[in-house]
C-alpha cells in the first residue's frame, strides 16, 4: 500500500511547483475519511487539487460548485422532483449533484447561507442526505473545501470545524517562479488501474488504521498540546481530538508503521489552528517537545530538582535542640553558658549611658523603641528650673525618675537554642539515593531513545509519505537540545544524589 499511494501521489504532483504539502493532504484526507480546507487566493490551484483527487478514485462521481449568497440548495443538492411532488413527496433528484459525488470541491464554501447549510453539515460529518421522508447514506469520500478568507458569523463555525485539516494555500513564492514560468503543460503519465483507489480500499485502511496503537510518548505529546492550545484560547473541540487520532492511525498505518510515532504528529499544525497565523506557533511547539515524555521532561525535572534541593538544604542544615537529664530544653546565653532560660531582659544603654522611658502620659513612651538619655528626658518632659516633672498626679524630680527602675527602657535577647546537626539512618539515606537513582536509570533509558530516534530521522523522516522531507533538519537540531538539556539536568541530579549520601549518619 506505501509503495502504491507513493506512486499516486507522484501522479498528483505532476505539473504543480510548491503543492507537496496540500497534495499529501488532499490524499491524506480521502484516506481518513475526512475533508480538507484550503484558504487563499484564486489562481492558486485549489481546484486542481481537487480534480487531480479524483483521478485516482476508481468509480464514483465528481462534483464541483461554487457558491455565492445567492447560491440556493438545487445548486448543490439537487432539483425537486416533479413527479414526487405530483405524489405528495418533496424529493430531490440527486443523482449528478453533491449527495450522489465521491470526491467533491466546494468553491467559497463559506457562501453557504442557512438554506443550504444543516443539509451540507450533515453529509459533511455523517456522510447522510435527507431527502424527503427518508436519510439516505451517500458515497462521499472526502470534500475538497475553498475560501478567499475565513468564516465570519458563529453560524458558519460549525461548518468550518468539520473541516479536519486547513492549509493556508499562496502563490508559488519568488524561489519557484521562474520553474513556474518552465512549467510544460504535458500531463502526466497514466496510472495503473491497479493503482486507483476505490470505496473498498478506504474502508479497508481505516478498518486496519483503528487497531494501530499510539505510542506512550505521543500520548504524552498530545496532552501537552492540549494544555498549550488552552493556555492559548485556541479551540479545539472534543470531536477533533478524536478526529486527529484516527488521522495519525491512518498516517501511521498507510506509512507502514506498526504504531503511531511522534513523527507523525508533525501532522498536527493542519488539524489544530483556528487562525492561519497560529501554525507556526504550533509547529514550534511540537518541534521543541521532540524528545520528552511523562517521565522526563526538562520542566517535570527543573521542578523535581527544585524541591529535591530544598530538601536536600534542609537536611543538611536541620538541627536537633538538646536537653538536660531533666528533659529541659537547653539555651546558650550572651556569655556562652548552657541555661534553661531561651532569653533574658536587660536595661538599655546607649554607649554605656542608660535610656529611659518617656513619663506615663505619653502615648509611646519607648521613642519607638530608641528610648532617651537623661538629658533628652529633662530637655523634653523636666521643667528646666526644678527639673521635675508631673508624674501620676505629684511632681517627681529627675533624679527620683531615673533612680525608678520601672522607667528604665528593657530590651529582650533571645538565647541560641544548644543544638546538634541531625544524623539520619542508612534506611533513610538509601530512600534519598534510590529516589534519584530511580530517575537516573529513567534518563538513561531516555537517552538511549532520543539516541536512537537521532539515529533514524533521517531515514524515518525522508521514507514518510505525508512528512515534508526538511522536518528532519530541524527535527534533528531539537533532538540534539533535548539530549543538551536533559544531560545538564542528569548532572544536577547526580550532584544531589552524592549530597543525599553525605548526610550526617547516626
Amino acid at each position: 500500500m506505501k509503495e502504491r499511494l507513493k506512486r499516486l501521489q507522484q501522479h498528483l504532483q505532476h505539473g504543480l511547483i510548491e503543492r507537496d504539502t496540500p497534495i499529501r493532504l488532499a490524499l491524506l484526507a480521502m484516506l481518513s475519511g475526512e475533508h480538507l480546507l484550503l484558504i487563499g487566493p484564486p489562481g492558486t490551484a485549489k481546484s486542481e487539487l481537487a480534480r487531480r483527487l479524483r483521478r485516482v478514485f476508481r468509480g464514483g462521481q465528481y462534483f464541483e460548485r461554487l457558491l455565492t449568497k445567492f447560491s440556493v440548495p438545487e445548486e448543490l443538492f439537487g432539483p425537486l422532483s416533479i413527479k414526487a411532488l405530483e405524489e405528495d413527496r418533496y424529493e430531490r433528484l440527486t443523482a449528478a449533484y453533491l449527495p450522489s459525488a465521491s470526491i467533491a470541491f466546494i468553491d467559497e464554501i463559506f457562501k453557504a447561507n442557512s438554506a443550504i447549510l444543516n443539509a451540507l453539515l450533515t453529509l459533511l460529518n455523517e456522510r447522510e442526505f435527507d431527502n424527503g421522508a427518508q436519510r439516505v447514506k451517500t458515497p462521499l469520500a472526502a470534500v475538497i473545501g475553498a475560501s478567499n478568507e475565513l468564516p465570519e458569523g458563529d453560524e458558519l463555525d460549525a461548518l468550518y470545524d468539520r473541516f479536519l485539516l486547513r492549509y493556508e494555500i499562496g502563490p508559488v513564492s519568488d524561489e519557484g517562479f521562474q520553474q513556474l514560468l518552465q512549467l510544460d503543460d504535458a500531463p502526466a503519465s497514466a496510472l495503473d488501474e491497479a493503482d486507483l483507489l476505490s470505496a473498498d480500499d478506504l474502508a479497508a485502511i481505516q478498518a486496519a488504521s483503528a487497531q494501530l496503537p499510539l505510542a506512550e510518548d505521543v500520548y504524552y505529546l498530545l496532552g501537552g498540546l492540549r494544555e498549550f492550545l488552552r493556555e492559548r484560547h485556541i479551540p479545539v473541540s472534543d470531536r477533533r481530538w478524536r478526529k486527529v487520532v484516527k488521522l495519525l492511525q491512518v498516517a501511521a498505518w498507510s506509512n507502514g508503521q506498526e504504531r503511531v510515532q511522534v513523527w507523525d504528529c508533525w501532522l498536527l499544525q493542519y488539524c489544530l489552528w483556528h487562525l492561519p497565523r497560529q501554525r507556526d506557533a504550533i509547529l514550534q511547539w511540537y518541534q521543541s517537545h521532540l524528545g520528552t515524555d511523562a517521565v522526563v521532561n526538562p520542566e517535570r525535572l527543573k521542578r523535581l530538582i527544585g524541591v529535591w534541593r530544598e530538601t536536600l538544604e534542609k537536611e543538611r542544615n536541620d538541627k536537633r535542640h538538646l536537653a538536660n537529664d531533666k528533659g529541659e530544653r537547653l539555651y546558650v546565653d550572651h556569655q556562652g553558658q548552657l541555661t534553661t532560660l531561651s532569653g533574658r531582659e536587660y536595661c538599655a544603654a546607649d554607649n554605656g549611658e542608660p535610656l529611659y522611658l518617656a513619663p506615663p502620659d505619653q502615648d509611646d513612651r519607648s521613642n519607638a523603641g530608641q528610648g532617651y538619655r537623661r538629658e533628652e528626658l529633662q530637655e523634653q518632659f523636666f521643667d528646666d528650673h526644678y527639673q521635675q516633672c508631673h508624674v501620676d498626679g505629684k511632681w517627681v524630680r529627675l533624679d527620683e525618675y531615673t533612680a525608678d527602675p520601672d522607667n528604665r527602657l528593657m530590651r529582650h535577647e533571645s538565647f541560641a537554642p544548644h543544638t546538634e546537626p541531625v544524623r539520619y539512618g542508612e534506611a533513610h539515606i538509601r530512600e534519598r539515593v534510590a529516589a534519584t537513582q530511580d530517575l537516573l536509570d529513567a534518563i538513561a533509558r531516555h537517552k538511549q531513545v532520543l539516541a536512537d530516534k537521532l539515529e533514524s530521522i533521517g531515514s524515518d523522516v525522508a521514507g514518510h509519505l505525508w512528512l515534508d522531507p526538511a522536518f528532519a533538519v530541524p527535527a534533528q537540531e531539537n533532538l540534539r537540545e533535548s539530549l543538551r538539556v536533559i544531560e545538564a539536568l542528569e548532572g544536577q541530579i547526580r550532584e544531589l544524589q552524592e549530597g543525599f549520601r553525605q548526610l550526617p549518619r547516626r
